[in-house]
């Protein structure tokens, strides 16, 4: 478990049952106005996928899993100020784009941090956390995907320690635009 300096938070991985925050969270993630840049699937689709597919979900990124791993920022009340979710991808294999894994490395994805909770470190806490988990689990790198125009993001992610890599991969809602991979070597 890793704790921000203030105290206020717990980050942490998911546990499978906890299911229904998961799909909560990302509910929520998804009415943000950058969502569009930031999610690869809408409000809509999400809202409407069963309550089996968010017990699935948990169960592969929540505690336990060797994969995937969700972490999730909590407050002292239980409830939750954000989110990732770091995805091992193996050498040899493709990404999720169709694009060749060179080396194993995590794949960070669904970044979130709820508006009241941003611009305090808490986005370096669930990095942290995620990074130390790759890390873990043999990633000789970490590297994550942002749209071209969410400086914002890309602002957090550099914070961070994460630096564009030159890679320039289309977005997959419109090929005309692009995403810019950001890593963080080990």
């Amino acid at each position: 478990m890793t704790r921000l300096t203030s105290g206020d938070y717990v980050v942490r991985a998911i546990r499978p049952a906890e299911w229904e925050k998961v799909r909560g969270l990302r509910l929520d993630a998804l009415r943000d106005p950058a969502a569009p840049l930031a999610f690869l699937e809408g409000y809509e689709e999400a809202a409407t996928k069963a309550d089996l597919f968010w017990q699935d979900r948990a169960a592969g990124s929540g505690e336990g899993s060797a994969t995937a791993q969700q972490f999730i920022a909590e407050l002292p009340d239980g409830s939750w100020a954000g989110s990732l979710t770091v995805l091992i991808e193996e050498a040899g294999t493709e990404d999720w784009a169709g694009f060749p894994v060179e080396r194993r490395q995590g794949h960070v994805v669904g970044v979130y941090v709820r508006p009241e909770h941003r611009g305090n470190g808490l986005i370096k806490a669930m990095f942290d956390a995620g990074v130390s988990w790759a890390w873990g689990r043999g990633a000789e790198r970490v590297r994550l995907l942002v749209h071209e125009d969410n400086e914002r993001a890309q602002g957090a992610y550099r914070k961070a320690g994460f630096r564009p890599s030159g890679v320039r991969v289309p977005f997959v809602k419109d090929a005309a635009q692009d995403e810019l991979e950001f890593v963080l070597d080990r």
